[in-house]
């Protein structure tokens, strides 16, 4: 099923720093979410971890449990900041993601948030694949020594404009997830992500753009700002990729917000100028999301 955009839709991804003071972090993500809506974004995006630093040693000290939902206040500060940000800014908003306890478990998780302009939670994405690498001499992060791994993939319905995917950071390399959500429907793939200073320059754009084209789907890779005085260094450059793998809007290092309108003309050009999504060949190879987990 090809994912069709029902009406014209201005994206904007908030790329902020955030540093140790977690209400100062909700504070100036509010200014900013309330600063996109005023510019007309129907649909606000913002960084992985936006409300924490980013690190491993940081998860389990600044993680919130979410259920049962909705939380207190007091399990979850971040859940109530967003949901009355998306109700303020009468705009949907994917909160980045911030660090989950779950409870029953004691399993930590790497979630994203989803929230109608009614403030409602629409969706929630826990990290599928967890950022577990070595490059020698350059990086060594593995998230899997406190976090858990989520276990599927998410489509999100958005009643007025169509179906998004949504998926954080290290999950943009695995193109099954992205195929899995543009067969289901998708016309958007959300990736709250923040890559570093040795992955960011090899990789960001590249696996954006791919999972793109793959799809004939727009794409919004959304990073946190860069902070060099941080324990780990982002490398930014939030951007949108059409459908064509084109870049359509980008920043840089520091703190911005990128803006996009997104239509369905484009899409559907695309498609049928390069028609890949009738084209495959389910007799030679199966259907990557027959049988997969949705949330």
């Amino acid at each position: 099923m090809a994912g069709i955009l029902k009406r014209p839709l201005k994206l904007a991804l908030v790329q902020l720093a955030s540093g140790a003071d977690k209400a100062a972090n909700l504070r100036h993500a509010r200014t900013k979410v309330l600063e996109a809506a005023k510019a007309g974004a129907g649909l606000i995006v913002l960084p992985e971890c936006f409300n924490s630093p980013y690190g491993t040693q940081y998860f389990s000290k600044y993680a919130e449990t979410l259920h049962p939902s909705p939380p207190s206040p007091e399990q979850s500060p971040s859940f109530h900041a967003l949901s009355s940000l998306a109700a303020e800014a009468k705009a949907y908003l994917i909160g980045g993601s911030i660090p989950e306890l779950e409870p029953s478990t004691k399993k930590y998780y790497n979630t994203s948030l989803v929230f109608s302009p009614t403030g409602a939670l629409i969706a929630t994405h826990r990290k599928t694949h967890l950022f577990d690498i070595d490059i020698p001499g350059k990086i060594t992060f593995r998230e899997s020594e406190v976090l858990s791994p989520g276990d599927k993939v998410t489509v999100v319905d958005l009643p007025e404009y169509g179906r998004i995917g949504l998926a954080i950071c290290y999950d943009v390399r695995f193109p099954e997830l992205a195929m899995v959500a543009a067969r289901k429907g998708a016309f958007l793939l959300v990736y709250p992500g923040a890559f570093n200073l040795t992955t960011g320059p090899m990789h960001w754009s590249l696996l954006g753009r791919a999972r793109a084209v793959d799809n004939q789907v727009y794409v919004a890779l959304c990073s946190p700002a860069r902070d060099m005085s941080a324990s780990y260094h982002a490398w930014g450059h939030s951007f949108v990729a059409g459908p064509n793998a084109e870049i359509l809007a980008e920043t840089e290092e520091k703190e911005d917000i990128v803006y996009a309108d997104l239509n369905n003309e484009t899409i559907d050009s695309t498609r049928k100028g390069i028609p890949v999504t009738t084209q495959r060949r389910f007799d030679v190879y199966p259907d990557v999301s027959d049988g997969a987990k949705l949330e």
